[in-house]
């Protein structure tokens, strides 16, 4: 099987390409290889793997995700939620429109060709804490499900589909216009069978022709630990009902991680700032260090200055998919009292004056005398 070709290399454009750019990349190249036009060989082949390059990065959440996981991104648990199954000249016709001339054609055939069903984008807001070891959420969603009582045909039972009478089944109205250039030939679709070349001779009671209904349901997400905010996971099939027998659509739940009052992190460290009194980093000691499981014993050496930062090993976040950690590192700082008692103060003038330093009090003393 021959190696998958970067999305931007099959477009043609550079990685920081404009949403204007990739679109006139597509155009170019897909009128190039679209089969009613090039008889070769490959040209469907590259007709699409041109639209499946389009139509992942066209999409922001799609993009970000292949840009930062590459394939691996878009095929796992946690991934974009792009899956095969879309059908290349639907996009196609969703930039050109259905009445685009110059030797194309829109045949039934392919109107009726299955139809990835649509993605359903959700949202989860979770805590610090849960996006490091995991979390399970419930979503409450509303999506379309293929119609039981058809089996998403949208007829009745008993009945079928007959040839559309207004296109007689071509699933196209072409138009003869007289203009300067002569003659020319517009095709569109027929709007009583929306290009399909059948239609209905009886409605489903249930889904009134459709194929599908709409239901809510429950969905149960799985959080992986490590996860990290704006990431995005997808579960595949959750989406809407596809077309004449298409795939179901994925359900993609963009992940916000809520701020934590002690932890930030980068990547897979956790970062913390932690107060120690002046005899602790004159001294040195055992201090209680806040740690994602809770409190733990640190030893700092004496002299410790403000702002000097340690690394507990193993200690960070969960590498995503992995059993491996990163680091804490915590940062100390002299905390500076506000108010000491008399013998704290009498103890401190003293150290003071062994260094040979003047105090702000003394120097008032000596101005009262």
């Amino acid at each position: 099987m021959a190696e998958k070709r970067d999305y931007y290399e099959v477009l043609g454009v550079n990685r920081n390409a404009s949403d204007e750019e990739l679109k006139k990349a597509y155009r170019v190249l897909a009128k190039k290889y679209h089969p009613d036009v090039n008889k070769t060989a490959e040209a469907e082949t590259l007709f699409k793997e041109i639209g499946e390059a389009y139509s992942i990065l066209s999409d922001p959440d799609k993009r970000r995700q292949y840009d930062q996981f590459g394939f691996e991104g878009l095929n796992g648990s946690f991934s974009s939620g792009f899956s095969g199954g879309f059908n290349p000249f639907d996009i196609f016709n969703d930039l050109f429109g259905g009445g685009f001339s110059g030797g194309f054609s829109s045949s039934s055939a392919r109107r009726n060709a299955p139809v990835r069903g649509r993605d359903i984008k959700e949202s989860i807001k979770i805590t610090f804490i849960e996006a490091a070891f995991g979390t399970k959420k419930t979503l409450n969603i509303s999506r379309s499900e293929s119609c039981e009582k058809c089996n998403g045909t949208g007829a009745k039972e008993g009945t079928g589909m007959k040839t559309c009478p207004q296109c007689r089944g071509t699933g196209e109205m072409r138009i003869q216009q007289n203009t300067l250039f002569g003659q020319m030939i517009t095709a569109t679709t027929c709007s009583k069978c929306n290009g399909k070349g059948k239609i209905i001779e009886e409605f489903c009671e249930n889904c009134k022709g459709s194929g599908n209904i709409k239901v809510t349901k429950k969905i149960e997400i799985n959080i992986p630990k490590g996860i990290d905010n704006n990431q995005i996971i997808s579960l595949r099939g959750q989406g809407d009902a596809g077309r004449n027998g298409g795939p179901e659509g994925d359900l993609l739940v963009h992940i916000t991680v809520m701020p934590h009052e002690t932890f930030t992190r980068d990547n897979t460290t956790v970062y913390c700032r932690i107060p120690i009194s002046y005899s602790q980093a004159v001294l040195g000691a055992e201090i209680t260090v806040p740690t994602l499981e809770g409190d733990m014993k640190y030893s700092i050496p004496e002299g410790t200055q403000t702002n000097t930062s340690f690394t507990i090993k193993n200690k960070g976040i969960p590498v995503l998919n992995r059993e491996t950690r990163g680091d804490q590192i915590f940062e100390v700082y002299v905390d500076v009292p506000r108010k000491l008692s008399k013998e704290q103060r009498k103890a401190l003038e003293t150290y003071a004056t062994l260094l040979g330093e003047s105090t702000d009090r003394e120097k008032k003393k000596k101005r009262l005398f």
